[in-house]
């Protein structure tokens, strides 16, 4: 089911158009009915102050009649088209920094109510690379920011800080698939750029097929493999995806409770595809300063643009 806000934009919707059914069909034929009365009650004419106040729509008619066309709109294109959302956390640092605001394309895969997120129309399945928007797994009422790294019937092993792939066998490779267990290729692009506490983290640029992003290690920090989501018939740190499902990680690979923890992500649980950066805050982050933390001191204008 959808969040509390996605609910309350639609009923509010549904509200206001029935006020102006209601009174479109009903309120307005009785108000004429009444000026008719007065006029054939006074055996003329009514002064125009009279009519008027006959006429007068009622203040709850009148607030939805002005603001119905522009909830609808704002519900259409955020149910259907762009949702907002801001960046709450790291995990997906580099590529996404807390303070911003992104634009998640609604579309991009199936498409869904905006409500019971009931398939309306099915599209594009997710691919390699994408970072994607979807419910939380473990408690559909939080929405969750990774990328996707496995498809379903991929291997996927995530050993020493570094990601191996098995593709799963095409319908045409069904009875020769050769797919073999590949490396993710990693680059080192710098360190030191970012830090998790007082660690240094190295920030590499890896291939996902045609993909490359940018992600952040922290050699210091040993793997958590201990409390991986443990999947039956596989190594600890390996991951075999499901049908339907899809197995997402974030880029900011040693502070990010993803996929390796939790498992794999329903294909009913997509939100969207994160897709462009339309706004990015620098916060304040000296513990000294007398500014709350949350308010922004600087426009990161470097930032707007899409999302790889």
């Amino acid at each position: 089911m959808a969040g509390y806000f996605a609910i309350f934009l639609v009923l509010l919707t549904l509200t206001c158009g029935l006020i102006w059914l209601l009174d479109a069909w009903v309120l307005a034929p009785k108000r004429q009915q009444r000026v008719l009365e007065a006029k054939a009650a006074a055996k003329g004419e009514l002064p125009e102050v009279a009519t008027n106040e006959l006429l007068k729509e009622p203040s709850y008619v009148e607030t939805a009649k002005s603001i119905f066309p522009v909830i609808a709109l704002i519900t259409i294109f955020r149910s259907f088209i762009y949702e907002p959302f801001q960046i709450p956390s790291g995990s997906m640092m580099p590529t996404l920094l807390v303070g911003d605001f992104i634009l998640v394309e609604k579309f991009a895969y199936d498409v869904k109510d905006p409500v019971w997120r009931k398939t309306l129309y099915s599209n594009k399945k997710p691919e390699r690379g994408d970072v994607a928007v979807f419910k939380y797994p473990l408690d559909t009422r939080v929405d969750y920011i990774k990328r996707i790294i496995g498809l379903p019937g991929d291997r996927v092993i995530y050993r020493n800080k570094q990601l191996f792939i098995q593709k799963a066998c095409t319908v045409e490779q069904a009875e020769n698939c050769t797919n073999k267990l590949e490396v993710v290729a990693l680059e080192l692009k710098n360190e030191g750029e970012f830090f998790q506490g007082q660690y240094p983290q190295r920030r590499y640029t890896e291939k996902l097929g045609e993909v490359s992003h940018d992600i952040l290690q922290t050699p210091m920090r040993p793997e958590q493999t201990q409390i991986f989501y443990k999947q039956a018939n596989t190594e600890i740190d390996e991951f075999i995806v499901p049908e339907g499902h899809y197995f997402a990680i974030g880029d900011n690979r040693d502070n990010s409770g993803d996929g390796r923890f939790w498992g794999f992500v329903p294909e009913e649980n997509l939100v969207g595809k994160a897709v462009f950066i339309w706004m990015s805050f620098e916060f304040n982050d000296d513990a000294n300063s007398w500014l709350p933390r949350w308010v922004p001191v600087g426009i990161r204008f470097e930032r707007l643009g899409p999302i790889h």
